[in-house]
């Protein structure tokens, strides 16, 4: 039965049009042409092209300039409770199809607009949920989704012991939401009395503090690259550049690595680390640096020591497309260096988390950094972020980890 369409009536430019054709939700406030009714800040709204042509259906965000989120495009559906548990019920078989058993103890349930729950992440570390509600649409229907989303993974035998937002970010404002760190209530559940726990990454444990954490808590998009470094390292000595936690040089000290030194700025993230090594009993083989990158790889060239295995993961240089050009001058200037660093037959292993530093850069920066280190880079894997941050086509903003592991000859 068709749904009956009481919903406000957003007619769009033909750019718009093409765009959602293309499979792009958003609709920026400057291609809507009329606006034919009214609802509250995430209410839905039809969206039109200039013949009446329906397109899709989504939530208005009256402050941010993407003013339409679309979450779906038949003209059939209700956007009751059925609706949106069938799609929770779609993004759970989605990662137990696509991930191992044991990969679920710690993954991505919701990845915002690749799973239609647009400004909407939800990440499972064992038994808590640490979500992040970047719309104001989702945020008017969250008290709606966790507590299903739960029954969902409680009738699928998994735990949930409580939810925690995490919506202290910035971008929140540009939706007129206020920034805020909470557990979400659970009907007939009382909030769990710590924020922290055990997870599970490919063998390695890590305690995870879903309320100070980065983010959610934990960066769980670089699952499967780690586990690609991890098989290279055995009897070489690694140095992890920007280690944050740790989860880039445990992976490699348990790989087998010789020795591995973990650098990074902040003293806070290294002291997580150092005791996620201990979790791990691998603090034998590992030491933490704290130092600016920037800085202590051109001294490192006047050092004894020797690395086999440079591991370069920086935080997003560039969060815009207006400081692109800063950013890969910054990248450029870590790779020269690490690839001067390395012997020939070194290992490099490096990659870029932001999606304004588009694959083409990335790689153009590196054949300029290996051509000014005088080396050649013999390519083992190029890969993305883990499948339970799926790419939507036609999103590109869902497509934003380049990883790319590399033999320096």
């Amino acid at each position: 039965m068709k749904a009956t369409r009481n919903y406000p009536k957003y007619t769009v430019t033909p750019k718009a049009e093409a765009s959602v054709l293309q499979g792009h939700p958003w609709i920026y406030g400057e291609e809507v042409l009329t606006a034919e009714g009214k609802t509250e800040n995430g209410g839905l709204v039809d969206v039109l092209n200039k013949k009446g042509r329906y397109l899709g259906t989504g939530f208005l965000s009256e402050h941010s300039k993407i003013r339409v989120r679309l979450i779906s495009r038949n003209a059939n559906d209700g956007f009751d409770e059925s609706f949106w548990r069938r799609k929770l019920q779609w993004a759970w078989e989605y990662r137990k199809s696509v991930m191992a058993p044991e990969d679920l103890n710690c993954c991505r349930i919701i990845f915002g607009e690749a799973d239609a729950f647009p400004g909407l992440t939800v990440d499972k570390f064992h038994d808590l949920l640490s979500i992040q509600v970047l719309s104001a649409g989702m945020d008017r229907i969250k008290n709606l989704l966790l507590p299903m989303l739960a029954e969902i993974l409680r009738q699928d035998g998994y735990a949930v012991r409580g939810v925690y937002e995490r919506n202290d970010a910035a971008l929140r404002d540009k939706e007129g939401l206020p920034q805020y760190k909470a557990w979400l209530p659970l009907p007939g559940q009382e909030p769990p009395a710590s924020p922290s726990v055990e997870i599970v990454e490919n063998g390695i444990k890590y305690l995870v503090d879903v309320e100070n954490g980065q983010k959610t808590g934990f960066f769980l998009d670089q699952k499967y690259n780690r586990r690609a470094v991890g098989r290279l390292t055995a009897g070489k000595t690694v140095l992890d550049c920007f280690t944050h936690t740790g989860s880039f040089a445990l992976n490699a000290a348990a790989g087998g690595a010789k020795h591995v030194t973990a650098v990074d700025i902040s003293e806070s993230a290294l002291e997580m680390a150092r005791s996620n090594a201990v979790r791990n009993g691998l603090e034998s083989r590992m030491d933490f640096l704290a130092a600016d990158v920037f800085d202590l790889l051109p001294e490192l060239e006047h050092s004894p020591t020797r690395y086999d295995f440079i591991i370069l993961d920086p935080p997003a240089f560039t969060k815009s497309r207006k400081t692109v050009a800063n950013a890969m001058s910054g990248y450029r200037e870590i790779n020269y260096r690490a690839m001067r660093l390395l012997p020939r037959g070194g290992y490099l292993a490096t990659c870029s988390c932001s999606h304004f530093a588009e694959e083409d850069r990335f790689l153009s920066m590196l054949w300029s950094a290996a051509r000014n280190a005088g080396v050649q880079l013999r390519q083992i894997e190029a890969r993305q972020q883990s499948c339970d941050h799926p790419i939507l086509w036609g999103v590109d903003e869902t497509n934003y980890l380049k990883f790319y592991l590399f033999q320096v000859i």
